[in-house]
């Protein structure tokens, strides 16, 4: 399925797959999450690519979910994120991310499936779930852990807050910092150093180092949605999303409780 908002090219044996809604800060949707996980997987089933690089521009990565799709979204529907998050945490060959500005949410936990991740100076992180009364997904509750140590993870996954690229690099979320105008280039030049190299044994290394963790991670994501689809039906999640869609304060009262 293709989405007018996810752009896909075929360059030296990359797929460049970049994010672009530029008017709602590259915030994703349904149509958009089917485009992501179709585009990796028709890659997956091509020769000709070799390595694929996420991108969004210069200076916008993601703000992650749109949440008025979001919400719109029947519970009966099959949540496209989980499959595109089930799609690029399984995906065979290299993949590279190259992130300038706002990258929150699932725009930060994707990059944890990733080999390579790239940031410019400019680059803004943030895990807002708890601040939205949600769980953590992308078996983030796993991996950043295992990549930061738990009480680096504990301060990004539990306050929540912005970060930036100097921190992600700290907690393994990121590989390089450089300048804003060289990002994509350096990007997509190591993304291409990977797609030169021999696919088999780059594929054999990856799933070799994936292989001691691969079922924790399947079962991480399966764990932390189960969590995550409850506590989106609570009281305290649907009056931050109320409030953030109306434009108004919190209501702590309905949030903690009428006894707070």
């Amino acid at each position: 399925m293709e989405d007018e908002h996810i752009l896909c090219e075929r360059r030296d044996g990359v797929l460049l797959i970049e994010i672009r809604r530029r008017d709602k800060k590259n915030a994703l949707t349904n149509s958009m999450y089917t485009a992501l996980a179709s585009a990796l997987a028709h890659a997956a089933e091509q020769s000709a690519v070799r390595a694929v690089l996420i991108r969004g521009q210069e200076d916008l990565f993601t703000a992650g979910n749109d949440l008025e799709d979001f919400l719109q979204r029947k519970a009966t529907d099959e949540s496209q994120a989980m499959r595109f998050l089930r799609v690029i945490s399984a995906f065979e060959k290299p993949v590279v991310a190259a992130v300038a500005g706002h990258a929150v949410g699932i725009g930060t936990t994707m990059l944890l499936h990733c080999d390579l991740v790239y940031a410019a100076d400019n680059a803004k992180f943030q895990l807002p779930f708890v601040n939205l009364a949600l769980c953590p997904e992308a078996a983030s509750s796993l991996l950043l852990p295992r990549a930061a140590g738990h009480r680096k993870a504990a301060e990004l996954l539990m306050l929540g807050d912005p970060f930036d690229a100097a921190k992600a690099m700290a907690a393994g979320i990121v590989n390089e910092i450089l300048p804003a105008d060289r990002l994509m280039d350096h990007a997509f030049a190591k993304a291409r150093a990977l797609a030169d190299k021999p696919a088999t044994a780059l594929a054999v290394t990856k799933a070799l180092m994936r292989r001691p963790i691969r079922a924790e991670i399947d079962e991480a994501m399966r764990e932390e949605a189960i969590h995550f689809a409850d506590l989106v039906a609570s009281a305290p999640a649907k009056e931050i999303f109320a409030a953030f869609l109306e434009k108004r304060p919190v209501n702590p009262a309905k949030v903690h409780g009428e006894g707070r």
